[in-house]
């Protein structure tokens, strides 16, 4: 009886100390993968999308439920082209965490970017109406982006300008504000976004190309002149000024 009692002992004992140790392996190999996603992010941040990648897949093979992994893997995804991986990847990561706001924010956008409107309104309207949201305005720019996509241009509008309520100097929701004034024909509602853009952003070239188009419609050939230099002379491979070599 004494040696039986003493093998339970033991086997509790060795129980215990494999499920510490599981459990151990398990935290070091989750904080393992959030240094990946980390390295991954910054080298997407970079544009160095290859080896970003390496360091995603590392962290999903260290940590096969790690959301955040899979939801900048989309993303990447999603600058390579690789529409398919992308969804299947934000799929994975709404799956994973539904609540989660950064998700629910590139999955909405993206779908909407997929002609999925009803979709990505519906996760982009609750990431915008959820209390514990910090940064609503992010959802709310890509909420104006989707009626953007559908023409729906006063629509657009409101949202963006709601965003910029919350967060004046939020440059994408600028830019936006220029394009959505540019369709409407208020040109100088236009220009007045674009100068408050050049305020807080560094020109990218969308915001040049919209530049060039919101000052040639305003009859300022000058001006237009100027930023479609800046165009070809900063960003001469982007698609952009692939634009206007085309014409020459």
């Amino acid at each position: 009886m004494p040696s039986f009692k003493l093998f339970l002992s033991g086997l509790l004992l060795i129980g215990l100390t494999a499920c510490a140790t599981t459990e151990e392996t398990k935290n070091v190999e989750g904080n393992t993968a959030d240094i990946y996603l980390q390295l991954g992010v910054r080298y997407l941040n970079l544009n160095k999308l290859e080896i970003a990648r390496e360091n995603l897949l590392h962290a999903i093979r260290l940590d096969s439920k790690n959301a955040q992994a899979f939801n900048a893997l989309a993303f990447l995804d999603e600058k390579l082209n690789k529409i398919d991986d992308a969804r299947t990847h934000y799929q994975t990561a709404i799956t994973l965490t539904p609540d989660d706001l950064g998700v629910k924010n590139n999955y909405g956008r993206f779908l909407c970017e997929q002609g999925e409107a009803e979709k990505g309104m519906a996760l982009l309207t609750a990431a915008t109406n959820d209390g514990l949201n910090e940064r609503p305005w992010l959802a709310m720019t890509n909420l104006g982006r989707c009626y953007m996509q559908l023409a729906q241009y006063q629509d657009a509008e409101t949202y963006f300008s709601q965003a910029l309520q919350l967060n004046s100097n939020y440059a994408p929701a600028l830019l936006e504000m220029q394009k959505v004034n540019y369709q409407q024909g208020n040109f100088m509602a236009a220009k007045v976004y674009l100068q408050r853009y050049a305020q807080v952003s560094d020109p990218t070239p969308e915001s040049l190309l919209i530049a060039v188009q919101i000052e040639g419609a305003s009859g300022n050939a000058a001006m237009a002149k100027h930023y479609q230099s800046l165009l070809l002379t900063k960003f001469p491979l982007s698609a952009e000024a692939k634009r206007f070599k085309s014409i020459k």
